[in-house]
């Protein structure tokens, strides 16, 4: 059987623009990005990134309009707890970081990303940056 190429062009998801345009956005502001997408048994990580001796696991969160609520408002406290869990996994097989202050921040973009990740012609997403916008809790192992 031959696999021929799809016709069809590659396009990112409008998650995956997100990210992408929330990356520039971070390494502009001079985050240094750690992982991509990291992933475990537990789940996803969006970016884990460093900046000032402090590691911050990074929640991004795109939409296209805010028909259905901000992209930030969908970081619940139920999302909350599993990206504690997962940071806190994290940290247990990094033991490097371990020792570095951690946080969470959150990234919002919404508006027009159909201009793919230049800006040109249509206009630029909106890019929220929300720091700290939880914390780890205190160790009580």
């Amino acid at each position: 059987m031959k696999l021929k190429p799809s016709s069809k062009p590659f396009r990112y998801t409008l998650g995956d623009r997100g990210e992408a345009a929330a990356c520039s956005y971070l390494k502009k502001q001079g985050y240094k990005i750690l992982e991509k997408n990291y992933r475990c048994t537990i789940g996803e990580i969006d970016l884990i990134v460093q900046k000032d001796g402090r590691i911050i696991f990074v929640e991004i969160k795109t939409r296209s309009n805010d028909h259905f609520g901000r992209p930030e408002e969908s970081v619940h406290a139920a999302k909350q707890k599993k990206l504690i869990r997962l940071a806190q996994w994290y940290l247990k097989t990094h033991p490097s970081f371990a020792s570095q202050p951690a946080g969470f921040d959150v990234i919002a973009v919404s508006g027009s990303l159909d201009a793919g990740l230049s800006s040109v012609g249509r206009g630029a997403p909106e890019i929220r940056h929300i720091p700290q916008a939880f914390t780890l809790p205190a160790d009580n192992d």
